[in-house]
């Protein structure tokens, strides 16, 4: 007789916003549905946005279940409670973004606890989180990175910090072209991110995003 293959279980874990949290549930659905054990990692708060797709799922007999780790909202200088970026994301007070991400990167060891405890076979972690490649290593298990974005706007990303065409304009209404691209694509410094057009310096925002361009070109 043939010896049963052992089945996979593989840890979801996105980024705490719902362009994020949507997409990642949908794929370890898809995961589910093929026979793998999936299970979506999330803070309290975020639960019962996940909670419902995940006991939807189970009603079509589909293996996905949800497991937390804790946030730490006040600890971080943030709202008690305030675990979606999307809770602030509209509000004038930009530090509250950037304590949001700083609160982010605390929770690798909670995230190591939970792969102590279960040990799934895979992690697949929001690019937002650059330090889960770590944790994977830690336990010797791959680490798939998840981004939401699209491979165009990736492309234009990466040219952007390549080769800083933004910063040879005299306005911020002044196009540029996109080095390297093909054909002829413009764009201005008007539609891009403040975190691109402006020198952040060494804040802790910065070193994220410092870690998010190294962990991008890593994948």
């Amino acid at each position: 007789m043939g010896s049963k293959v052992p089945q996979l279980h593989v840890f979801f874990f996105p980024f705490m916003a719902h362009g994020h949290m949507i997409p990642i549930v949908d794929m370890a659905k898809l995961f589910a549905t093929r026979g793998v054990k999936a299970s979506v990692i999330t803070t309290p708060a975020n639960a019962p946005y996940v909670s419902k797709s995940v006991e939807r799922a189970n009603e079509l007999g589909i293996e996905l279940d949800v497991k937390t780790i804790k946030f730490p909202s006040v600890e971080a200088g943030l709202p008690e409670g305030c675990e979606n970026l999307d809770a602030i994301t509209n509000e004038v007070n930009k530090e509250l973004i950037v304590k949001f991400f700083g609160a982010t990167t605390t929770l690798q060891e909670p995230l190591e606890q939970l792969l102590r405890d279960h040990k799934p076979d895979c992690l697949v972690a929001d690019i937002f989180f650059p330090w889960a490649t770590d944790a994977a290593v830690k336990f010797g298990i791959p680490r798939l990175g998840f981004h939401g974005t699209s491979f165009f706007s990736l492309c234009a990303s990466n040219c952007l910090a390549l080769y800083e065409p933004h910063k040879n304009v005299s306005s911020d209404s002044e196009p540029f072209v996109m080095p390297h691209f093909p054909g002829e694509i413009k764009l201005t410094r008007n539609q891009l991110p403040d975190f691109v057009k402006q020198d952040m310096g060494d804040n802790g925002f910065s070193m994220l995003l410092k870690a998010l361009k190294f962990a991008i070109n890593c994948l």
